[in-house]
């Protein structure tokens, strides 16, 4: 008898027949996923509940990271397995159960083949230390959809409480009622509206754009447009090339390193 190495999972055809190309699964993850709908009657994925993105250099580097590796913690789910256990926007997952996560896509394989309900150690590196974590891995539920919120306006005007931020190519004005309205800014999002992009500019070649909501800047939370530029003369002054904003675009959260023009 032969070892089975892999089930197929489909066929290339042009015309409803086999031309002999096929693709399969590996047999470990074929028992795997008989084994779930013997027990359960259905797949079970696990879920750790957050948005990742992936680390560069230029990241790492805003991190203070010696290099670059993990997945970045762009949102932390409300209510999900990563919040409970007390991970957090900004945090840079560098070893999940005993592996070493070498790069963001990493993560999402590791955790979708942990079993549901299992507690495993999460390690981060967080504003320069490592931390772990024991979370509780959740089950995914593959039909859930996030809203997200309304876009923001194209709008470039400068209104008459903006403030310059030269140093990254940005013009910044409070979140007011007016701001929220003008852009389709919801309640609960707190932080500086972005009211203009210099397009020659660091923010414009990242993709910012007005209407984004600058939530934090070098991982501490902003309110005012003060304690933007407070943040971003603290990066110049401790000699940094860049600093980290996290911006809500969208209903999204991402982390931008953005370059500092030299004076």
């Amino acid at each position: 008898d032969g070892e089975v190495i892999g089930v197929t999972t489909a066929i290339v055809s042009t015309t409803g027949g086999s031309i002999g190309i096929g693709f399969s699964v590996q047999s470990n993850l074929a028992k795997k996923i008989v084994a779930q709908l013997q027990d359960f009657g259905e797949t079970r994925r696990g879920w750790l509940g957050v948005r990742i993105q992936s680390v560069n250099d230029e990241l790492a580097e805003a991190l203070g990271m010696d290099q670059a590796m993990g997945a970045l913690v762009a949102e932390v789910t409300a209510g999900g397995p990563a919040e409970d256990a007390g991970l957090e926007a900004g945090d840079v997952i560098i070893k999940f159960d005993g592996k070493d996560v070498e790069e963001m896509r990493d993560l999402p394989r590791l955790v979708a083949d942990t079993a549901v309900d299992k507690a495993v150690r999460v390690v981060v590196f967080r504003k320069g230390k490592t931390q772990t974590f024991k979370v509780t891995i959740g089950l995914l539920d593959e039909e859930a959809v996030s809203a997200s919120a309304a876009p923001p306006s194209d709008s470039t005007d400068k209104p008459a409480s903006a403030t310059e931020l030269g140093s990254v190519g940005l013009t910044l004005q409070p979140l007011s009622e007016a701001a929220r309205k003008e852009f389709g800014i919801a309640d609960e999002v707190t932080g500086v509206v972005i009211s203009a992009v210099d397009p020659d500019g660091s923010a414009a070649e990242k993709g910012v754009q007005p209407g984004d909501v600058i939530v934090e800047v070098g991982q501490e939370p902003v309110t005012s447009t003060d304690e933007v530029e407070t943040r971003v003369t603290e990066a110049k002054e401790a000699g940094r090339k860049s600093v980290l904003f996290l911006i809500q675009n969208k209903g999204d959260l991402r982390f931008v390193p953005l370059a500092l023009a030299e004076d």
